[in-house]
């Protein structure tokens, strides 16, 4: 081969490479702490954070009939000297939040001394 068909070759091989990729990592999952993360550094924008939580593992969701597949995790806010939880549901494709929502007052469980 000469010169020029090399670099042609080389060149639609690097291409490909690259859309398989792209492909590639647009079908992974983020890590469950990046999600968190995420999650904690918006709310930390505007509340105090004591606390927060995320299930490892995702699961289905469905809301305003389109199906996500999501993390589920919890957020302690502090306002005005409360501690407010709440859940949220985040998408475990691309990090975008779902849902959040305030915990029910009968799920919360305080500490005992």
């Amino acid at each position: 081969m000469n010169k020029k068909n090399t670099i042609i070759i080389a060149g639609f091989a690097f291409m490909l490479g690259y859309f398989l990729r792209q492909q590639q990592s647009e079908k992974q999952r983020i890590k469950p702490e990046k999600a968190l993360k995420a999650v904690k550094d918006y709310f930390q924008k505007k509340y105090e954070v004591s606390g927060s939580w995320i299930y490892m593992k995702s699961e289905p969701l469905q809301k305003n009939g389109l199906e996500y597949e999501v993390y589920h995790g919890g957020i302690t806010k502090h306002i005005d000297s409360e501690y407010v939880p709440y859940e949220f549901y985040v998408d475990a494709y691309t990090g975008t939040v779902i849902d959040i929502f305030p915990q029910h007052p009968e799920q919360v469980h305080t500490a005992t001394k």
